[in-house]
């Protein structure tokens, strides 16, 4: 646990300044900042105003997926808008439903957009705004619902719960037909909002308004650090960086790996996995841009950097051992697997680059043998590259 605290930590501590957060901390917005780096796509930054709506604490949001406020009257169609805007890295605005800790469904207008880093153009964040949606829940005349499950024997005991004086058996009738345009009654008196609840344009904007704060405050503290981030993409030096779904999809895979891109001169690194970080004990901005050769050392042997040459000119795999150095310099013998990386149309598009720390292959007997976890990470791998180059090119 405590060295997934410290991954989530790192995503704002490279970034930002250390001040960041008692910025964030002072605005009144609910909202969460996303990073699509780590595996599972987990909020690193709640504000007090989301912990408020939702009812959570941020112990219990922080790290965890925000699919975890969706519920059973959720519409599948509007979370899979929000997951093809991830996937395409840009900007969406859309009416939800989602749920609170205790169960309480409401209606939210939902405005996600992405944080681009400068220096290579690539996602670094999500910001994820939610502004209640009021306009669905009120009667006429100003009341409001007592909330959006209240348990009963029918509309009618709905009906007299929501007003706050006695009301003539006409009015009821009138409020049960009401409530019949914008709601379902399910057979145990549970009150549900349809799922065509619409934001005004007031909530709309207040939601652009968040948006716009936010990547101001995010902006700021990047230019303090030097890692500067924004809200438009800057692609540098020719660099085009990885899109967000495989991102996403790398991130599941637990294995040490990198991928690097042989279209660019002298074949950077694009990806890095959180193993891959463990156990060079370097950060991910350390990494990303340079070649592999930044592991090699004073007892390196050069035979088999030549080795490895070879295999990516002739664009096949192969096995070595090679001694490799970790950033405070100790040393240590990297089992390296490497092999070319098709996308859909069959051209190489990166080499990905399996590590084992050959002291520990074979610790544990029970696990896959280093060979077969090597190959079945290259597949994995494969399978996200493949799928990514399909779903860009239809």
């Amino acid at each position: 646990m405590g060295s997934e605290e410290g991954v989530i930590e790192q995503s704002f501590n490279v970034r930002y300044s250390s001040w960041v957060r008692e910025a964030l901390d002072e605005m009144n917005d609910s909202f969460v900042i996303t990073d699509p780096c780590i595996c599972g796509h987990p909020i690193v930054y709640a504000s007090s105003g989301f912990l408020k709506n939702f009812g959570y604490s941020k112990d219990e949001v922080v790290g965890k997926n925000g699919r975890m406020f969706q519920g059973p009257k959720t519409s599948r169609r509007s979370v899979m808008e929000i997951r093809e805007a991830i996937r395409e890295e840009r900007s969406v605005q859309i009416s939800l439903l989602n749920y609170r800790k205790d169960g309480t469904p409401f209606w939210m207008l939902f405005h996600m957009c992405p944080v681009f880093s400068k220096e290579d153009g690539r996602v670094v964040h999500f910001v994820g705004v939610q502004v209640p949606i009021f306009s669905k829940r009120r009667l006429s005349g100003g009341q409001n619902f007592v909330s959006f499950s209240q348990q009963g024997s029918g509309i009618r005991d709905v009906a007299y719960r929501c007003c706050r004086r006695e009301v003539c058996s006409e009015s009821v009738k009138n409020l049960t037909h009401m409530l019949a345009k914008n709601s379902v009654v399910v057979s145990d008196g549970e009150l549900i909002i349809e799922e065509n609840c619409e934001a005004s344009e007031i909530e709309k904007r207040k939601s652009t308004t968040a948006i716009s704060n936010i990547l101001s405050v995010l902006t700021h503290y990047s230019e303090l650090t030097g890692r500067l981030a924004c809200g438009k993409r800057y692609c540098t030096a020719g660099i085009v960086p990885l899109n967000a779904a495989l991102n996403i999809s790398l991130g599941r895979i637990k294995q040490s790996f990198v991928l690097t891109d042989p279209c660019l001169q002298d074949m950077p690194i694009v990806y890095a996995s959180e193993a891959f970080l463990r156990l060079t004990g370097y950060a991910r901005h350390e990494v990303l841009g340079r070649n592999c050769r930044f592991l090699s050392g004073p007892d390196t042997d050069p035979s088999t950097g030549f080795l490895i040459n070879e295999c990516i000119e002739s664009e096949r795999a192969c096995t070595v051992r090679i001694l490799n150095y970790r950033k405070e310099e100790t040393s240590f013998w990297n089992y390296l697997h490497i092999s070319p990386v098709r996308d859909a149309s069959g051209k190489v598009a990166y080499f990905v680059g399996v590590q084992i720390n050959d002291l520990c292959a074979d610790q544990d007997q029970e696990e896959l043998r280093p060979e077969m976890r090597q190959l079945s990470t290259v597949a994995a791998i494969k399978v996200a590259v493949r799928g990514s180059s399909m779903t860009s090119t239809s």
